[in-house]
């Protein structure tokens, strides 16, 4: 069987033993910036694939699945997790000081957030300082691997100054790099240990290989092709989860009961090798941030490519005609019609249940809070307002709607309701959006500050507004978004599109 990565011996691993260089031997001024070993993965397909074998390791630490399965909306809003991670990467290794410290300031606040207990009753800290150091061990042993598997291993002095990177990324985190062991030698038995003593077969890690492939939904550029996107998804998804269980250290997937199918080992390679010939093609053509943006893109949007994109749906639902002739997958939604309204189901699906639970609590509204946070990058007074207004409004929600007091908000409770959402709470929240758009303080947005929104939280543009916005329309609609259910509302790409 072919090796993984963690069972390797350190020569296997690591190249040759030369004697390696000692912490000073990096300027720390160069470890981030265009000249970084890292931002090359940036614009290297194999990327793709050693974040999913990563995002799987860091899962399967009980501490980082149990935060996963409370708080993330990774399954119900996939998408828009992948756009936001490279976001933050590309902040924190750019060229800008400023930018990166602003960026590790904002991920310590959200990670502030993130504290509770699994279902062991076992707490877990986002803060915690050996689960952080796990995190950035994972992306740079899945970046080492990667480059193994697709036939084209790291060079020892490569592998050091990549390693110095990252475990500058901890450091501009936590201050310090010091749950990383300081030299690369000592690296490799740090992370057999964490394998070997703290990973286990966690939920986060199951939802991730046997349901969010199987069930991966639709970017917002294909929400309107779904024969297409089933016919893709039914082969490309279990391929997936196959190769990345292929990928993991052959000690875990032993003691987790991680099954391998035949040939897994083959496929696999096979799948690395193909897609790093992408990184032959001319420099340019392979643009993630680009991609990720291009697949969030809504046909019938105000985006000036919106138009192209919807040329290109029509097209692709002739095609989707025809591979459901000649491979039926059941019968074709209903279109809506253009209706601009939802029924409440719909609404609480879509918007509402940000992590695909089946109810509304504390951690869909803090996601919301999170994503519009992030998106606006708010300083953290207006990060606290926004927070604070977001905690308010769920004690609003759960003192009308959790008629079986079990502090949380089903489906049904809040279909049976159908509650006015407009409470004082609600107000409070779309008063803090006008005032981080309001940036000259005059109490109405104006043309300029209303398109700067929309390309900033929305990723969209509105070149036809012309006129300005008071606080009492921008509020208004706001509210007539989250209480009356409009399906047009430009807050649909922010809250409900994956």
């Amino acid at each position: 069987m072919t090796d993984t990565g963690s069972d390797d011996p350190a020569g296997t691993r690591t190249g040759h033993r030369d004697r390696e260089p000692g912490p000073a031997a990096h300027d720390a001024t160069s470890l981030f910036g265009p000249d970084s070993r890292f931002h090359a993965f940036f614009s290297d397909p194999r990327w793709a694939l050693a974040v999913v074998r990563a995002t799987v390791l860091e899962a399967a630490h009980p501490q980082i699945g149990a935060a996963l399965i409370d708080n993330s909306t990774f399954v119900t809003h996939p998408w828009r997790r992948l756009r936001n991670t490279l976001v933050s990467l590309q902040r924190m290794f750019g060229p800008d000081d400023d930018v990166r410290r602003r960026e590790a300031a904002r991920l310590n606040r959200l990670h502030t957030r993130l504290k509770g207990a699994d279902a062991r009753n076992r707490p877990y800290d986002a803060m915690d300082p050996e689960v952080r150091a796990w995190v950035v061990a994972t992306l740079f042993e899945s970046s080492v691997t990667m480059c193994r598997l697709s036939g084209q291993p790291l060079e020892q002095d490569v592998m050091e100054r990549l390693y110095a990177e990252f475990r500058a990324y901890l450091a501009a985190l936590d201050g310090d790099a010091g749950h990383l062991p300081p030299r690369l030698q000592e690296f490799w038995p740090y992370y057999d240990r964490v394998v070997e003593e703290r990973l286990e077969n966690t939920e986060a890690m199951r939802v991730i290989l046997y349901r969010l492939f199987d069930h991966l939904p639709a970017p917002p550029l294909l929400n309107g092709l779904p024969t297409m996107w089933a016919a893709g998804r039914a082969v490309a998804g279990p391929v997936i989860g196959v190769i990345t269980v292929a990928s993991l250290p052959e000690p875990f997937r032993r003691r987790a009961g991680l099954p391998e199918m035949p040939g897994a080992q083959t496929l696999m390679q096979g799948a690395y090798l193909a897609v790093g010939l992408a990184r032959f093609l001319p420099e340019g053509w392979i643009q993630p941030e680009a991609i990720v943006r291009l697949l969030a893109l809504s046909p019938g949007g105000d985006d000036p490519r919106a138009r192209t994109v919807s040329a290109l749906t029509d097209r692709m639902k002739r095609a989707g005609a025809l591979v459901r002739l000649l491979a039926p997958l059941g019968p074709e939604p209903e279109p809506d019609g253009g209706t601009d309204t939802r029924s409440a189901e719909e609404f609480f699906a879509a918007v509402l249940d940000q992590t695909g639970d089946g109810y509304l609590d504390w951690p869909d509204l803090a996601a919301m809070a999170r994503e519009i946070a992030g998106r606006l990058d708010l300083d953290e007074p207006a990060e606290t307002r926004l927070y604070d207004a977001f905690a308010d409004w769920w004690r609003e929600l759960q003192a009308a709607l959790d008629t079986d007091g079990d502090g949380r908000v089903s489906a049904r409770e809040y279909a049976e309701a159908v509650p006015s959402l407009a409470g004082p709470a609600l107000i409070r929240v779309a008063e803090v959006l006008f005032d981080v758009t309001d940036t000259d303080g005059d109490q109405r947005v104006d043309a300029d500050e209303y398109r700067a929104l929309f390309r900033r939280g929305f990723r969209r543009d509105r070149a036809d507004t012309d006129g300005t916005y008071a606080r009492s329309a921008f509020v208004r609609d706001f509210l007539s978004f989250m209480s009356g259910r409009e399906r047009t509302s430009p807050y649909d790409p922010l809250f409900s599109e994956a």
